[in-house]
């Protein structure tokens, strides 16, 4: 590793540090995300439920290949017509937004910042050159989808659950609580391969415009800081959120912890194998709404539901404005 950054420069070191801060960012602001089902239900004790998602949320980037990296750092973006200002502009972007979001106790979509942020720097740096259609047209599948999968998912499978157990004693609850355990751990690594890959891939793209590499292929030290700073991340942030997520939207119970986690994490692994990145956020937000509307549409706090939704509509366009100014100061300044 030593050896390693010796041969950096110095713009492509402090693009790396801004990016493992940002994939830091992540892991803090989406903590909440990740553990609000187990411990507003009171299904896994506070510190059980962050130290499963740490653990998995480590293991998450090494695993489902590499095919949301590769579509957000080969396929999205032509190499050709930028340079490092633009990966600059993006992340210090995101990093803002991802801080703004942190402090209002919003579920904050990575997803869309990053999409917003490499947009609008790259589109300030070539205009529509710097676009492939094909990577555009997966990232914006993904992102329309994303909510819908959440809710329908979450939907379908609480109407399944409740088929299962149907007729069943109070004492059902504790298989659903024992569930957590599960459904927690795989939310987790699905969440870090997710976000984990948009990491890599980006700062893989770096390397490649430097010449530190002539294709792109994810070196495994960059897989390893990624999740380290994802790890790093969930184990220190996110209790806004757990109120957000485990009692503002709709008052949880273990079933209903147990069957957004699991619908969640199923759809956010399959699109990773996919090469379609989503909003993670997106996902365990809706299905907690699907969830909720399959018991007691009512019972949903469409409310806040719908000050998230804003929250979400909101990122891609101002990232987008914000980090295109970023990338103009920068060009103008080195």
């Amino acid at each position: 590793m030593g050896t390693l950054l010796t041969l950096l420069s110095p713009a492509l070191v402090l693009f790396i540090a801004l990016m493992l801060l940002y994939a830091f960012f992540i892991g803090f602001n989406n903590s909440g995300t990740l553990v609000a089902a187990p411990i507003s239900t009171r299904s896994l004790a506070p510190r059980t439920a962050i130290t499963l998602a740490v653990i998995f949320e480590f293991l998450g980037p090494f695993l489902f290949g590499s095919a949301i990296a590769a579509t957000i750092g080969q396929d999205f973006i032509n190499a050709d017509v930028i340079d490092l200002n633009v990966l600059l502009a993006m992340v210090i972007s995101q990093i803002v937004w991802n801080l703004v979001t942190w402090y209002f106790g919003f579920p904050a979509s990575s997803t869309h910042a990053l999409v917003g942020g490499l947009s609008g720097a790259a589109f300030a740096a070539a205009g529509w050159n710097a676009f492939l259609v094909g990577g555009f047209v997966r990232i914006l599948t993904g992102l329309i989808l994303a909510p819908l999968l959440g809710f329908v998912g979450g939907f379908v499978t609480m109407k399944i659950c409740f088929w299962l157990v149907r007729g069943a004693t109070p004492r059902v609850n504790g298989v659903f609580q024992r569930g957590h355990f599960v459904t927690t751990a795989a939310l987790a690594t699905s969440h870090g391969s997710n976000n984990g890959q948009q990491c890599t891939g980006v700062i893989t793209l770096g390397l490649v415009l430097l010449g530190m590499q002539p294709e792109f292929h994810v070196p495994i030290w960059v897989i390893t800081l990624v999740a380290a700073a994802l790890a790093l991340g969930v184990a220190t942030g996110g209790y806004r959120i757990i109120r957000k997520l485990g009692a503002h939207i709709y008052r949880l119970r273990p079933i209903h912890g147990f069957t957004s986690q699991g619908s969640a994490a199923a759809i956010i692994s399959t699109t990773a194998l996919l090469g379609t990145p989503v909003s993670t956020s997106q996902v365990i937000s809706t299905a907690i709404m699907g969830v909720g509307a399959a018991e007691r549409f009512r019972g949903v706090r469409w409310g806040v539901a719908g000050q998230i939704m804003v929250a979400w509509l909101v990122a891609i366009p101002t990232v987008f404005i914000f980090s295109a100014l970023v990338y103009l100061l920068l060009a103008r300044v080195t």
